[in-house]
């Protein structure tokens, strides 16, 4: 038996040579990148032993199972939404001057209107934040909606867990969403104990019902969102665990900057219809919620809720990034923890730039992923040169996700600079299009630009050969992760 040990694995090998084949026409024929497909296609001809469980694993272009249940019209959600839509009341959609632009583009990508009659609340770091979140779950009457791509078993976690379970043991509906990649730490206690208190509990998995490889575990529900009593929600950057409110263990994660803001008014309506499509494609079970718009008093924020994510008919996240990028006229500023963007993205950069515009990127000088941490090295050749200026956030790890668009248009969201959230991830995205929103939104920023070194091209050519040849190796795979 043992003679036939070298036929048997030469054969073997044989057959996943050509499995890697087949996978690697597959990856060049529906690739939704160039880059996708150039690195998948070498990755797996060069190292199919490797790369092919991977492919299995991560390579998958559409969310299928999550599309079929959206685009089936008997759904009981696709019904809701289509009586949402028709049933707005015309004083709750903005109105815009002939001097505004009117971003007709965006409402298209959104499915929805920008909403009138909001007020809009920064909240910077994580006690802001998590101070507010709690004390508005505590003041719930009627149900909370909590989705979070990362909760940790931890002290900040066990004080969401207390809250949940004191508000449904007191007759508050509670619904509880996390998602299957970013919480697979989550222990089993923690749930037990949120399930037996009442809490309607429900994990999203990114595996496709259905159609395409089963064992894909690709897509995943990066957003944040909390909903109280369908009057106020809560989207930003923030996951649940202790280094969000500075106590990380890792002394490069500290402080954690990042960024929440507060809606009350109309716009709640967009982001609670995103968890529920979140929580019905988990549950199949559409929640009782309050679906009736109210304004916010004293104040009339314009807001657009852009939830994107690969079961889209288009790169939503990705192509709301390129328009931004190209109706910016006086500056547009960019933050993320994570900027590996595609060839279409730094053209439109490169061009905003010569045009005149104010581009500035905003990046962490120490970072959790260090295949990103190298790839964003490769970028200042394509940024700098174009009098793009790159600016590295040296106090503590920046984490936020804000863009800033002339004096018109401030976003906060969860997506990231990056080809996972532009095509990969679930996402939600919050444009204002209000002169105090982007007015905070700007004085935020100055101060975060306050606490950086500006980049310049000594950052990568004074390297050695090897840092260098590492980061464009990262550059390569990044669009894979």
């Amino acid at each position: 038996m043992l003679d036939n040990l070298p036929y048997f694995l030469t054969a073997m090998y044989v057959v996943v040579q050509v499995a890697a084949i087949f996978a690697a026409i597959e990856a060049l024929l529906y690739s939704r990148t160039s880059q996708g497909a150039i690195a998948w296609s070498l990755f797996l001809i060069m190292f199919p032993l490797l790369a092919l469980p991977l492919y299995l694993i991560f390579g998958g272009r559409k969310f299928t199972g999550y599309l079929d249940a959206r685009r089936s019209g008997n759904q009981p959600l696709q019904r809701l939404v289509q009586e949402a839509r028709e049933t707005l009341p015309q004083s709750i959609l903005a109105e815009f001057t002939e001097d505004e632009q009117d971003h007709v583009v965006l409402t298209r990508l959104a499915r929805m209107p920008f909403f009138a009659g909001n007020r809009c609340q920064l909240l910077i770091d994580g006690e802001a934040t998590f101070n507010a979140i709690f004390n508005k779950i505590d003041a719930a009457k009627e149900y909370v909606l909590v989705q979070f791509y990362i909760v940790k078993d931890d002290e900040l976690g066990r004080r969401l867990q207390a809250l949940l379970i004191k508000k449904a043991q007191a007759g508050v509906r509670v619904y509880f969403l996390y998602d299957a990649v970013g919480s697979h730490a989550l222990t089993t206690a923690y749930l037990f104990t949120l399930r037996s208190a009442g809490v309607e509990t429900a994990v999203f998995s990114g595996k496709s019902h259905g159609k395409g490889h089963l064992f894909r575990i690709n897509f995943r529900n990066h957003r944040k969102i909390v909903v109280v009593d369908g009057h106020t929600a809560y989207v930003g950057g923030h996951n649940v665990g202790d280094e969000y409110v500075g106590k990380s263990p890792s002394p490069k994660l500290r402080p954690w900057r990042d960024t929440h803001v507060e809606v009350c008014g109309p716009a709640v309506l967009g982001i609670q219809l995103a968890f529920l499509e979140d929580w019905y494609w988990a549950t199949q079970e559409i929640p009782q919620v309050n679906a009736k718009p109210c304004a916010a008093h004293e104040s009339n924020h314009r807001v657009l809720v852009l939830p994107s994510g690969p079961a889209d008919e288009f790169d939503t996240c990705g192509l709301l990034f390129a328009e931004l990028i190209h109706s910016a006229r006086q500056r547009i500023w960019i933050v993320s923890p994570y900027f590996v963007p595609d060839e279409t993205i730094i053209s439109a950069l490169q061009l905003a730039a010569l045009r005149g515009v104010d581009v500035r990127i905003m990046l962490p000088e120490k970072a959790d992923s260090y295949i990103i941490y190298l790839a964003k090295f490769t970028y200042l050749y394509e940024t700098l040169p174009f009098d793009i200026q790159v600016y590295s956030y040296t106090a503590g790890f920046l984490h936020q996700k804000v863009i800033l668009v002339d004096d018109e248009l401030a976003g906060v969201g969860t997506a990231n600079f990056d080809n996972r959230s532009f095509r990969l991830n679930f996402e939600i995205t919050l444009l204002f299009a209000d002169k105090k929103c982007v007015r905070d939104v700007e004085v935020m920023l100055e101060n975060d630009f306050r606490q950086c070194r500006k980049m310049n091209m000594n950052d990568i050519v004074q390297r050695p050969v090897w840092f260098r040849l590492l980061t464009r190796i990262a550059r390569l795979f990044s669009p894979v992760l």
